[in-house]
């Protein structure tokens, strides 16, 4: 069985913990507060789901999820992510993680910050630009008319295909963005970001999307 690590436990860690739990794979969550505070939580999920460390979570993962806000980036442990896929939740709300002049100036890109910290892991975009209350709820067979569709972006193929299958699980049709420098069309306060769209209209969105 698969074991999905979770650094982050706020609306978008819990909603990928329950969902990582209701289709089959393990999970061990972690926050900044220490896993006594998530006793409440791992209770709910079942037998299929602990609390644990930063770094026991990135130890368990065979994939590993970061979703913490993006000013403590720098705090993920990196030496047990090597070798394994991260997907990164990401966004940059600069009231909260303060100025960060590389993407100010649009050198970079959330994403691409995150795969800098973690040179030897490989960085995926996935769930960033949808609302926690939706993971659970919006996501439908697939071939249903209308399907929600999220995107994804990735320097590897494989880390696309591993989150293209992870979305299908959850109900979702996937659109690649390209590589993590292409990530930005799915961010904050452009065309994609926090709107459900189809396949069709997200691939139409991210076109649109101006840096």
């Amino acid at each position: 069985m698969t074991t999905v690590g979770i650094i982050g436990a706020g609306n978008i860690g819990q909603a990928l913990a329950r969902g990582f739990v209701d289709h089959g794979y393990d999970v061990v969550i972690a926050n900044s507060r220490g896993p006594e505070t998530l006793a409440d939580l791992v209770g709910e999920l079942g037998e299929h789901a602990r609390a644990a460390t930063a770094q026991d979570a990135a130890e368990a993962g065979d994939i590993v999820v970061v979703t913490v806000p993006l000013k403590a980036y720098t705090e993920i442990p990196a030496a047990p992510l090597a070798g394994k896929t991260v997907l990164d939740t990401n966004n940059y709300y600069w009231e909260r993680d303060g100025r960060i002049a590389a993407l100010d100036e649009k050198r970079t890109t959330t994403s691409q910050l995150l795969q800098e910290h973690l040179p030897e892991s490989t960085v995926v975009k996935a769930f960033n630009h949808i609302p926690a209350a939706d993971i659970l709820t919006d996501g439908s067979p697939a071939g249903t008319p209308g399907r929600r569709a999220l995107a994804t972006s990735s320097d590897s193929d494989e880390a696309v295909a591993l989150v293209t299958r992870i979305y299908d699980e959850f109900g979702f049709d996937t659109v690649n963005v390209g590589p993590l420098a292409e990530s930005w069309r799915v961010e904050r306060d452009q065309p994609a970001y926090v709107v459900r769209q189809n396949r069709d209209e997200l691939e139409q969105n991210l076109a649109r999307a101006e840096r």
